[in-house]
């Protein structure tokens, strides 16, 4: 079995320009510029998105990258008219859905518990329970990664998610949670910072 080497896990800690790359100066993109996205970018990003913690290692999350006009055409309609702009300018958008039954895939991911599988078929509710709160952890990783590699996000949930499954999902299994927008950011990309809720406030310790 793999493990981490002693040089990874005892390198320095993550430094002030990473930081800031993906968490304190990141932002949610609004605007778009023209600059491609390319399929290395994308296929980078899910080489970091799929590594974070998930129950059993079920890794649930499913991505559909519409970068088409035909793509396009067909997916815009289905956001909340308000959000349909900025989807309209961004070159890429990932679509990221549940698959309801990744449960299909734990005798690879999971090999040392053989009956996980047929558990998860007997119990629909736990399994979509742990698939959801999986696959979005993989969502917040899905976001960093992309500013990872030098893109910005627009990540939306305003769209008429019975809709795009039909559209993009129609044979049941996938369900989508939320929508991505992708790209390099354009004029006036995004808003003044709003305040992030105080450790006072968020934080307790026992």
């Amino acid at each position: 079995m793999d493990t981490p080497s002693e040089a990874v896990l005892s390198r320095s800690v993550l430094g002030d320009d990473g930081r800031a790359l993906l968490f304190t100066e990141a932002r949610t993109a609004s605007s778009f510029a023209a600059t491609p996205v390319t399929d290395a970018e994308l296929a980078e990003i899910w080489e970091l998105a799929k590594w974070p913690p998930t129950a059993a290692n079920t890794q649930p999350l499913r991505v559909v990258y519409v970068r088409t006009a035909e793509g396009k055409k067909r997916l815009i309609p289905l956001l909340n008219e308000g959000n349909r702009a900025k989807s309209e300018s961004a070159p890429v958008v990932a679509v990221l859905a549940l698959d309801t039954a990744f449960h299909e895939f734990a005798p690879e991911v999971f090999p040392h518990n053989p009956g996980l599988k047929d558990f998860y078929e007997a119990n629909e509710p736990v399994r979509l329970t742990a698939g959801t709160f999986s696959a979005a952890l993989q969502t917040g990783y899905f976001i960093i990664a992309a500013r990872a590699v030098g893109l910005v996000a627009g990540p939306m949930t305003g769209f008429d998610k019975a809709a795009v499954d039909a559209e993009f999902f129609p044979e049941g299994r996938f369900k989508s949670l939320a929508v991505v927008n992708l790209g390099h950011p354009g004029e006036t990309p995004w808003r003044e910072r709003l305040p992030r809720l105080s450790a006072e406030t968020t934080v307790q310790w026992a």
